[in-house]
């Protein structure tokens, strides 16, 4: 598609993009925690309230809930959309089903902050019960009609273009050093500038992909959006899926995140579940093209294979 058809369907290609199934109940609880923020007050209580009791919530009509969480049916039901339900009989279902899995052991519990006096004892399992939470959270929300889309556009890619901020920017190096190791072109923009003069030459058949938690970082959105007008597909990895850089991705990859607090914030928690999206593009990438994936990861395992010996066997 050449840059000036795609400049003037951007708008169209964004709302003919296939609306993705509601989530499972078992992503519910991450959809609350990632969409929070976004939310008024008053949907914002409904949320938190269907989520923290998925079986009471469950029983109650719309009037009940509105009523149980002091806003109006309109809140329930827009707030319901928001979660990624057609409506409040759909959202209804889901806390039922999730109800069930919790009444069976099936759902993790809300992790707490860690506090500035916690014992490293205290922190350690924290930690890693919020890790282990990110990664079911994002697994449980990863869209999978989008992971596969994402998946063959980058098996086909001439080049391969990654643009990330920050502790985003970690991420890019790690999925474009994967990319590398099964013979793809690919490179790792932080320096906004730079990434915008590179995204001047994306082209049709070319991949640029952005990772922002916020959705709304605009040196990550910018090199985007021209790689867009200019062709090529365009993938968002973010925790914000209604954040501003949905208007130039083509395919968009939702992360999750723990709750965000002083003494970690969003960047460090998000970076966990930036990293599980990272690894299944490239397991997909490296299935789809495991005939030349295959002998190009062995090749790169063996250029460095002498740099790993003991010291004793090196010449």
């Amino acid at each position: 598609m050449s840059s000036s058809v795609k400049e003037t369907f951007k708008d169209a290609a964004v709302e003919t993009r296939p609306t993705p199934a509601p989530p499972a109940p078992a992503a519910l609880a991450a959809k609350v925690r990632t969409l929070a923020p976004t939310m008024t007050r008053s949907m914002q209580r409904v949320a938190e309230t269907v989520a923290s009791d998925p079986a009471g919530c469950a029983a109650l009509t719309v009037t009940g809930l509105a009523e149980r969480t002091g806003t109006s049916e309109a809140t329930v039901v827009r707030t319901s959309r928001l979660l990624g339900y057609p409506g409040y009989r759909d959202l209804r279902l889901a806390l039922a089903a999730l109800a069930a899995q919790q009444a069976a052991g099936g759902a993790p519990a809300v992790t707490a902050d860690i506090a500035v006096d916690d014992s490293l004892v205290d922190v350690v399992a924290k930690l890693a019960q919020e890790e282990q939470q990110c990664l079911a959270d994002t697994a449980a929300g990863l869209d999978v009609t989008q992971l596969e889309a994402a998946v063959a556009a980058l098996s086909g890619a001439r080049r391969i273009d990654v643009y990330g901020i920050g502790a985003s920017n970690l991420v890019a190096q790690d999925l474009v050093q994967k990319l590398l190791r099964i013979g793809l072109i690919a490179h790792a923009h932080a320096d906004p500038h730079l990434a915008v003069t590179n995204a001047v030459q994306m082209r049709t058949g070319d991949v640029a992909i952005a990772i922002t938690h916020s959705g709304r970082t605009t040196d990550v959105i910018e090199p985007l959006r021209v790689a867009f007008d200019h062709g090529a597909t365009t993938i968002a990895i973010t925790g914000r899926p209604d954040g501003a850089i949905a208007a130039y991705a083509d395919h968009i990859l939702t992360t999750s995140t723990a709750r965000e607090s002083e003494l970690r914030p969003a960047a460090m928690s998000s970076r966990t579940s930036q990293l599980l999206v990272v690894d299944c593009l490239f397991i997909g990438v490296a299935q789809r093209t495991y005939e030349t994936a295959a002998p190009a990861l062995s090749a790169s395992y063996e250029a460095l294979a002498h740099r790993h010996s003991p010291r004793s066997t090196q010449r």
